[in-house]
C-alpha cells in the first residue's frame, strides 16, 4: 500500500502504538486527531503522525483507513459524526474498544455511506499511558480481535489485517458477543473483584488496627488493577453491562459454595477446592499477552544508604533499560530494604536482573 491516507481518531497509547506500527510496514501518510490539541501536535513532534489535524472533515478526505482510538463511550458519538461527514468510497473503519456488542451494532449507521466498519480489539497495554509511551512493538504476540459483522467481505478484513501486520499481534476473528463474553470474563470481572477488595479494606478501616498499613504487600499486588482510571471502567462496565450481571450472579453461587464449606468445616473439600484452582491456575500461559496488562517486576536487596536507590537506577539507565514502576516495599536502619522494579517486557527484567547481579545485588522474581 503507497501513498494512502490513514486517520488516527485519538492519539494516546493506543492509537500512537498503531500508528508507529503502521508507519513501519506501509508507506503511508498518517494523519492524527485528538480533542486535545496539545496531544495531537505532541504526536506530530515526535513523528508518530505525519500530520496534525483540527477538525475530522479535515481528516477523513481521502482516508482509505479510519481507526478510532477512544474511550467506548466517545467512540460511538464519533461513529455518528464521521457518519455525517463526506467518507471515501469504501474505506474501512475500525476500533480498539474493550466492548464490542454496541459498538458493531452503532456501526449500521454507515450502512448507506459506503463505508466498512470492523471492531477491533488489540489485547495489550501498558502502565503508562499517553502518547509519549507510544511503541510500535505494544502489541507483538499480543491476540488482536476482530469482530466483523455477518455481512463484512472477507477481503475488507484481510486489508485491515494487512494494514494492521506491524503490529506482529496474532489476528483472531469472533462476533462481538462472544468477544465481550471473553472479556467480560478475564478482564471487566476481575477488576470488579480488585475494586471491590479495595472498597471492602476501605470500609472496614479501624482506627486501632489501621488495616491499609498491613495491605502494603501482597494485598496491594493483587489489587493493582483497581488503580485503573475509573471514567473507563465506568463505560465498559455500562457497555458490557448484561454479561457482567450474569458473572455476578455465577459469583455469588462461587462465594455461596465457599460459605457452605467453612460452615460445615469440611476440609476435604476446602483443600480440594484451593487443589483444583492451583492446578487450573498453573496450566496458564504464564507470559502471553491477554487482556490485563502483565507485570514484570523484579526484586532488589538493598543496604540502607544514601544514594542506593540513584545506583540502581543509574546502573540500568546506562544501559537504556527502562524502568516502568519503581517501590521501596521495605527499609528500616540497619537492615536490608527491597526495591520492586518493574518492567515493561520479561526480556528486559531479565537483562536487568542480570546486570544488577554483576554489581553483586541480590535480586529475585516472584512469580
Amino acid at each position: 500500500m503507497t501513498d494512502r491516507r490513514v486517520l488516527i481518531i485519538g492519539l494516546g497509547l493506543i492509537g500512537g502504538s498503531i500508528a508507529l506500527a503502521i508507519k513501519k510496514n506501509h508507506d503511508a501518510t498518517i494523519i492524527g486527531y485528538d480533542v486535545n490539541h496539545v496531544q495531537a501536535k505532541l504526536a506530530k513532534s515526535l513523528n508518530i503522525i505525519d500530520e496534525a489535524i483540527f477538525s475530522l472533515e479535515d481528516g477523513v478526505k481521502d482516508a482509505s483507513l479510519i481507526i478510532i482510538a477512544i474511550p467506548v463511550i466517545q467512540t460511538e458519538n464519533i461513529m455518528d459524526e464521521l457518519a455525517s461527514l463526506p467518507l471515501k468510497r469504501n474505506v474501512i473503519i475500525t476500533d480498539v474498544g474493550s466492548t464490542k456488542t454496541a459498538i458493531v451494532k452503532r456501526s449500521a449507521v454507515f450502512q448507506n455511506k459506503n463505508a466498512i466498519f470492523i471492531g477491533g480489539h488489540p489485547m495489550a497495554g501498558s502502565h503508562k499511558t499517553g502518547v509519549a509511551a507510544s511503541k510500535a512493538h505494544l502489541f507483538e504476540n499480543a491476540f488482536y480481535i476482530l469482530t466483523p459483522s455477518k455481512d463484512c467481505h472477507k477481503k475488507h478484513v484481510e486489508e485491515l489485517k494487512t494494514w494492521l501486520e506491524g503490529t506482529k499481534a496474532t489476528f483472531i476473528e469472533m462476533t462481538p458477543t462472544q468477544h465481550d463474553k471473553l472479556v467480560g470474563m478475564i478482564s471487566h470481572f476481575p477488576h470488579i473483584i480488585a475494586a471491590s477488595l479495595v472498597q471492602q479494606l476501605a470500609k472496614s478501616e479501624d482506627d486501632e488496627l489501621n488495616y491499609s498499613r498491613f495491605a502494603a504487600g501482597g494485598f496491594r499486588d493483587i489489587t493493582r488493577i483497581a488503580s485503573s482510571s475509573p471514567v473507563m471502567w465506568r463505560d465498559i462496565l455500562l457497555h458490557n453491562k448484561d454479561i457482567l450481571l450474569a458473572l455476578l450472579d455465577k459469583w455469588e453461587l462461587e462465594m455461596q459454595n465457599v460459605r457452605e464449606m467453612l460452615e460445615a468445616a469440611d476440609s476435604e473439600e476446602i483443600y480440594n477446592y484451593f487443589l483444583h484452582a492451583k492446578q487450573y491456575r498453573d496450566k496458564l500461559p504464564e507470559r502471553s499477552k491477554g487482556a490485563i496488562p502483565s507485570f514484570y517486576d523484579l526484586f532488589v536487596d538493598v543496604e540502607d544508604y544514601p544514594g542506593v536507590i540513584a545506583h540502581v537506577t543509574g546502573i540500568l539507565g546506562g544501559r537504556d533499560i527502562s524502568i516502568t514502576n519503581i517501590r521501596i516495599i521495605e527499609t528500616r536502619e540497619d537492615i536490608l530494604g527491597v526495591l520492586r522494579l518493574s518492567f515493561r517486557s520479561e526480556a528486559e527484567r531479565e537483562k536487568a536482573k542480570r546486570l544488577l547481579e554483576d554489581y553483586r545485588y541480590e535480586t529475585y522474581i516472584l512469580d
